[in-house]
């Protein structure tokens, strides 16, 4: 076929094409970050929704986002609709909604590393004073949060890693152990923009000196800490690491300081180690169909 048979576009022609390339390019973009950005404040909405302030109508949450009623309408609509939401009182109030306690239930149910501590947890509470508690804490954003509890027959005073509530990453053995554990470029971050805290921890005050202490804690593969959290109780941590490890979470004992001999510590130590390293084989089990290894923790409960 002879080339002049095709249509011949002048450098004009090419110019306006590729402007107009550009400029769907560039409403492509602007497109994409206005439905991140519209997503993320829907997402806000959630995070209003507190133990202080359960309730909230259109009009309280658009002033606490600083977006429009109309929008914020929109929002409640959508959230209400897969059921994230609920109206609760005629005078337009809405509280979280039923869709979060099958979102509850399914996490219960599915989440490797609780699947995997359900039944270590419930073996070692055997090995720990009645009043003894064992928490399983997981990383949250900046916080830990306690994913499931097994308690000794008790009595027991209350505890503040209660399941669901998030708490802070710099005090605690069930904290300060997931903190040694994070990444160096997390760490620096954290460090940036929360000094402040971080001294008052006594975990340094200073970068080479928070980096000291949480390399200490890395190195002992334990934390133990007294009375940082809940006055009178003894908390001793292991990591729990998922693949590459990466850390996922931690275990940890909690139990009264009046039954914290240093023979009893020593001992909750190794069972402590050898339980979360059990959970960290039984997740790998789990993903590879192979039976987890349990004669470290089978030995270390013969040895105490």
């Amino acid at each position: 076929m002879n080339k002049s048979t095709y249509p011949q576009r002048s450098a004009a022609d090419l110019g306006r094409n590729s402007s107009q390339l550009q400029s769907t390019a560039k409403r492509s973009r602007k497109q994409k970050s206005k439905a991140e950005s519209s997503g993320g404040r829907m997402l806000a909405v959630l995070g209003l929704f507190t133990i202080e302030s359960p309730e909230w109508t259109v009009e309280e949450a658009a002033e606490g986002l600083g977006a429009s009623v109309s929008t914020t309408y929109r929002y409640f609509r959508a959230l209400t609709k897969v059921g994230l939401l609920s109206p609760v009182s005629r005078a337009g109030g809405y509280m979280l909604g039923p869709a979060i306690i099958e979102l509850d239930r399914q996490i219960q149910m599915c989440d490797p590393m609780l699947r995997a501590a359900r039944g270590v947890m419930a073996d070692l509470i055997g090995y720990a004073p009645d009043e003894a508690i064992i928490l399983l804490c997981r990383l949250f954003h900046d916080r830990v949060i306690c994913v499931h509890q097994v308690f000794g027959r008790g009595p027991h005073e209350p505890v503040s890693y209660e399941r669901g509530r998030p708490m802070p990453l710099f005090r605690g053995a069930t904290s300060k152990i997931i903190l040694a554990n994070l990444p160096p470029h997390t760490l620096k971050v954290l460090f940036s923009k929360r000094a402040h805290e971080i001294a008052a921890a006594g975990l340094g005050d200073n970068w080479e000196a928070f980096k000291r202490t949480l390399a200490a804690l890395r190195r002992d593969g334990v934390c133990i800490t007294k009375g940082e959290i809940d006055a009178g109780r003894v908390g001793i941590a292991a990591p729990i690491f998922g693949q590459e490890r990466a850390i996922l979470g931690s275990l940890t004992f909690v139990l009264p300081v009046a039954q914290a001999d240093e023979t009893r510590i020593a001992r909750l130590v190794s069972l402590t180690v050898a339980g979360a390293r059990e959970i960290e084989q039984a997740m790998i089990a789990a993903t590879t169909q192979q039976r987890p290894d349990t004669s470290t923790l089978r030995r270390t409960k013969i040895a105490a």
